[in-house]
């Protein structure tokens, strides 16, 4: 359905995975794109060929968001290229470290909360000036902000932090009419979980799930896609669990 028509967003990290996949959809509803990505220029010129072969226009960004003013930058590139409204923001970019309590140092932990929080956070900001009423910002949070996972303390904190960090932006923009949520998948076929191309991976995961099958990119993107619609236009402020019914 082209419920997207006429309308631009930006996607972070949408050269692979969730982001590519959402890349995708928000392009297939009608949405002009911007696709961001951090090292992967192959990658990101890829999707951008493949959009625009459908029908769709896109653009792609290069911005580190590890970097104090990789937020501020990409912000700058974004209002160069739109001008002056921007309808969808996706922060969707985001690493992960598996690593034990003992194992964790203050260069992982910071990178973490610099990408994962910190970068979401600024973006948001910087680029307000060109938000309006309509406008909408989905977050990507994770089952793991619930859940106890080994290896993985420093990296649930930082998703713990987008659930809080979604509430308080969704007050902060609601009286400008600026929709704020959160996606939170559990374990999807991406790159960050290779594990799950083992048969014991595989296992683990589908006994963590009521629906029992490994969930695809494109099962998150249709659920980002939703709350940037006008479908959701009576959502905000929540973290939507796009996760099989996963243990939490």
């Amino acid at each position: 359905m082209n419920t997207l028509i006429g309308k631009t967003a930006l996607v972070t990290g949408a050269s692979r995975g969730i982001g590519r996949a959402t890349a995708f959809a928000l392009a297939q509803a009608g949405a002009q794109i911007i696709v961001h990505y951090g090292r992967s220029a192959s990658e990101a010129e890829a999707v951008v060929a493949e959009i625009t072969a459908a029908g769709s226009r896109a653009r792609c960004i290069q911005a580190d968001l590890a970097e104090p003013d990789g937020p501020h930058r990409l912000a700058r590139h974004v209002r160069a290229i739109v001008g002056d409204r921007l309808d969808i923001l996706v922060s969707n970019a985001g690493i992960a470290k598996v690593a034990t309590l003992e194992e964790t140092d203050v260069e992982d932990f910071d990178a973490l909360f610099a990408v994962n929080v910190r970068a979401p956070y600024f973006l948001a900001q910087q680029l307000l000036p060109i938000m309006c009423k309509g406008s909408s910002v989905t977050l990507l949070s994770s089952f793991a902000a619930h859940a106890a996972i080994g290896g993985l303390s420093a990296y649930c904190a930082t998703k713990g932090a987008v659930d809080t960090l979604v509430r308080h932006l969704a007050a902060d923009l609601g009286p400008r009419g600026i929709r704020v949520n959160a996606v939170a998948p559990g374990v999807v076929q991406t790159g960050m979980s290779s594990f799950t191309r083992t048969d014991e991976g595989r296992d683990v995961t589908l006994g963590l799930q009521a629906i029992k099958r490994l969930a695809e990119p494109e099962d998150i993107a249709a659920a980002i896609t939703f709350l940037a619609s006008d479908q959701a236009r009576w959502t905000t402020g929540a973290t939507l669990h796009v996760d099989g019914g996963s243990k939490r």
